[in-house]
């Protein structure tokens, strides 16, 4: 695999981890209603997505890609 498509291929796995934490963020708001224990879910999936997508940022910040949207 040439570098290129290294990077191209590490960006589309960060756009999706990206929409993926912005997905699971949303669902707290959305089981507010289910009670703490659900919330609670919510919060450490959420949490857990966007520490994924931050992994992949630190990736292609390491590799130069610059992902300022």
């Amino acid at each position: 695999m040439n570098p290129s498509a290294a990077h191209a291929e590490l960006i589309a796995t960060y756009r999706r981890a990206q929409a993926e934490a912005a997905h699971k963020s949303g669902l707290i708001k959305a089981l507010a209603g289910k009670g703490p224990k659900a919330i609670q879910a919510a919060v450490e999936t959420a949490a857990k997505a966007t520490k994924r997508r931050d992994s992949f940022a630190k990736k292609l910040a390491l590799l130069g890609v610059d992902l300022k949207d």
